[in-house]
C-alpha cells in the first residue's frame, strides 16, 4: 500500500500534532500505568494491567498508522491551484433546488472530513460526484434518500 494520501496543509499538521502527542505523552503514560499495575501483584487477575496493555496496543497501532499516513502524505495547498474545475481542496457552494438553500463544502482528505465543519472527503459519494465539475454545472448525486440535484454556484481555492 504505497499510494499517496492527499491532504491539506492543516490536515497534515493535525496528524503531526497527534503523532507527537501519542509519542511524547500517551506512550510514556501507558508504560507508567503498566509498571504501576505490575506492582499490584498477580497479573492473571489484574484488570488494571489488562486495560493498560489494551491501551498500549491501541496507542502503538495508532502511532504506526500515523507514521504511515504522514510518510505517504501528498500535501496540497488549495491556494496554489489554478483551475476552473472542482478538484481536491476546492471550497464549493451548491444550490439545492429541492430545499431552496445553499450548502458549502470543502473537499478534503479522509482524515480531515468533518461535516459539521463543512469538510467532506474526496472519497465520499458527494466528493466523488463533485470532482471535475465546473461553475453552473448540474450535479446529480446518489444519496440514501434518492438522487439529489445540485447546481454549482461557486468554486474557490483559498
Amino acid at each position: 500500500m504505497s499510494s499517496s494520501i492527499p491532504m491539506t496543509k492543516e490536515g497534515y499538521q493535525r496528524l503531526q500534532e497527534e503523532l507527537k502527542t501519542r509519542v511524547r505523552v500517551d506512550r510514556p503514560k501507558v508504560v507508567q500505568d503498566i509498571a504501576e499495575a505490575r506492582g499490584h501483584g498477580d497479573l492473571s487477575e489484574n484488570a488494571e494491567y489488562d486495560a493498560a496493555k489494551d491501551r498500549q496496543g491501541f496507542i502503538e497501532g495508532r502511532i504506526k498508522e500515523l507514521n504511515d499516513k504522514i510518510a505517504r502524505a501528498q500535501v496540497i495547498d488549495p491556494a496554489t491551484l489554478d483551475t476552473d474545475k472542482i478538484v481536491f481542496g476546492a471550497t464549493v457552494t451548491l444550490f439545492d433546488a429541492d430545499s431552496d438553500n445553499e450548502v458549502t463544502y470543502q473537499i478534503v482528505g479522509e482524515d480531515e472530513a468533518d461535516l459539521k465543519d463543512g469538510k467532506i472527503s474526496v472519497t465520499s459519494p458527494v466528493g466523488k460526484a463533485l470532482i471535475g465539475h465546473q461553475l453552473d454545472d448540474e450535479v446529480r448525486i446518489k444519496v440514501p434518500s434518492g438522487v439529489k440535484i445540485y447546481e454549482v454556484t461557486d468554486i474557490q481555492y483559498a
